[in-house]
């Protein structure tokens, strides 16, 4: 007889463990991530004035996936992502150094205004950001796969993200924090080192060789223009053209063709092309809005 609790014990326990499998998959399946076709999906959507059901629905949203998100405004965003222009500098280090006290390395740039602000607000909220800039959440993330964030790891996997990172650095980033090409320019040494022999003029140069420039949607390409042609302008276009590198590597620019542009290509451009992303081209068809 006492040969028996054992077997009735793991009889038991086996019956418990199925119990919560069956029950745990209930719970799953009534969470699914819905079709991009349902109905559901669509009155969940943050563009409805209908709340999404959950976290996991909000989450699976279409408009975190193409081609939602090559509509998505930044209304649409910013009403579940609203903390990311929220001002939430710390006042002072684990340290105890006041922020006040301490110059960020954005801060050192010439062309930055202000105390020290957070990542989204500088690129969306500052003054020099909506001088020259037309950013919209959409010009830098352009979807996420909350299964794994790997691209191709699944027949359903979109190809163009980049592992484990909500945007991807090689499109976007690079566009703006990428190195001066100083040598394919054929400066004598970094602009560091040789704007006082331009002047710190750009337009020197620029005037009559790639003069077709900044016609994109994430620019404000006369406010450039206008700022480039004031003494000193330099500081201005080197700030987004290696003043503010966060990489080793240089951004490959498309090569827009300009009036008088010689026919022969050099090495350097051969790769290069010759018209900006269709996402990015001023007015292309179906780009997000900016409110």
């Amino acid at each position: 007889m006492t040969a028996l609790w054992p077997r009735l014990l793991h009889i038991v326990m086996v019956s418990a463990t199925l119990t919560l499998a069956i029950t745990g998959c209930k719970e799953h399946t009534s969470t699914a991530p819905p079709s991009s076709n349902s109905s559901v999906a669509s009155s969940s959507s943050p563009s409805s004035s209908t709340a999404p059901a959950s976290y996991h629905a909000a989450k699976y949203d279409p408009i975190h996936f193409k081609p939602g998100i090559d509509k998505a405004t930044d209304k649409q965003c910013l009403a579940c992502h609203s903390e990311v222009l929220k001002p939430s500098v710390k006042k002072s280090s684990s340290a105890g150094i006041e922020s006040t006290a301490a110059t960020a390395w954005y801060q050192q740039t010439s062309t930055y205004e202000g105390e020290q602000d957070t990542f989204h607000r500088r690129h969306l909220e500052t003054a020099l950001a909506k001088k020259l800039m037309n950013l919209r959440c959409t010009t830098c993330h352009q979807g996420n796969d909350p299964r794994d964030e790997a691209p191709g790891s699944s027949a359903t996997a979109q190809s163009d993200l980049t592992l484990r990172k909500m945007v991807n650095p090689e499109t976007t980033c690079l566009k703006c924090h990428g190195k001066l090409n100083w040598s394919v320019m054929g400066l004598p040494g970094p602009w560091e080192q040789s704007k006082q022999t331009f002047q710190n003029n750009c337009l020197l140069c620029h005037a009559n060789i790639r003069t077709n420039r900044h016609q994109v949607s994430y620019l404000n390409a006369k406010a450039i223009e206008e700022m480039a042609a004031k003494p000193d302008g330099g500081n201005v276009c080197f700030g987004c053209h290696g003043g503010r590198s966060w990489y080793r590597t240089h951004y490959p620019y498309p090569r827009h063709a300009w009036p008088g542009m010689g026919t022969d290509v050099p090495d350097w451009a051969k790769d290069r092309p010759t018209e900006s992303e269709v996402r990015f081209i001023t007015n292309a068809m179906g780009q997000g809005e900016k409110k």
